[in-house]
């Protein structure tokens, strides 16, 4: 079992291991977990993918040379996808070549194999650390906060993914009032209260409608979070184990 690096490392993440070769993946899976991390794994660009959707890592260690496709090709597809997670390469090349390709395609940090677990480990750290003060600044900027959405009322601001998202007036204050009591279902006669302040005179498909669209806009990153609750109304909600929640 490798060393564990001292406690400063020891916050839980959750890390996602993209690697073919089994014994490596094991060997940094231990390792990660002995640190005190979540580990995610796959052994193909393909899913490497859809783990990035499911597990929401919040770093993946990404081998170049996987039997699919190469590391560089999934990061480019992941950040075309609105992706931003960090990423930290395996790789055997060693051309400097590689190394501008691997960075200029959205990777965070490179690491040539061989290569010792501890610094991998100590990237990684790094990273991590990098990574938690950009999202300190952004919590500081947008308080109110559900998964990966964020909502600034003053600046009108939303992002999703880290990502810019284009909201109109109505869809702003719907997702504000949804956001302000997330995992709370909310029937369409509140709802139409406090978007529209209607009297409950107003017609609740209306508020299906926004639904449909909100939807369109800030879910097209997984998972889904703008939750139907059959026969009540909608709600924010990052897991799908109520089996009367459903899309409309």
């Amino acid at each position: 079992m490798p060393a564990a690096l001292p406690s400063p490392l020891a916050a839980r993440h959750t890390v996602l291991v993209v690697e073919d070769d089994p014994s490596i993946r094991t060997l940094l899976t231990s390792a990660l977990q002995a640190a005190g991390h979540t580990v995610a794994v796959a052994a193909t660009g393909r899913a490497a993918m859809f783990e990035a959707g499911r597990a929401q890592p919040d770093l993946i260690v990404l081998d170049v040379g996987l039997p699919d496709t190469d590391g560089f090709e999934v990061t480019r597809h992941l950040r075309a996808e609105g992706v931003y997670t960090p990423v930290l390469f395996l790789t055997a090349r060693t051309d400097i070549e590689d190394r501008i390709i691997g960075l200029s395609s959205g990777g965070d940090d490179y690491v040539t194999k061989p290569f010792h677990v501890q610094e991998v480990l100590l990237r990684i750290r790094a990273i991590l650390r990098r990574s938690t003060a950009q999202q300190t600044a952004a919590d500081r900027r947008f308080p109110l906060r559900y998964a990966d959405l964020m909502l600034d009322e003053q600046t009108h601001e939303v992002r999703r993914a880290g990502v810019p998202v284009q909201l109109s007036p109505t869809e702003f204050r719907l997702l504000s009032v949804l956001m302000s009591q997330p995992e709370r279902v909310l029937d369409k006669k509140e709802i139409l209260s406090r978007v529209w302040h209607y009297d409950f005179a107003g017609d609740a498909r209306i508020v299906d409608t926004y639904v449909r669209n909100l939807r369109r806009k800030i879910d097209r990153f997984p998972p889904q979070l703008v939750q139907t609750v059959r026969g009540v109304g909608y709600c924010l909600r990052a897991d799908r184990q109520d089996p009367t929640t459903a899309a409309p």
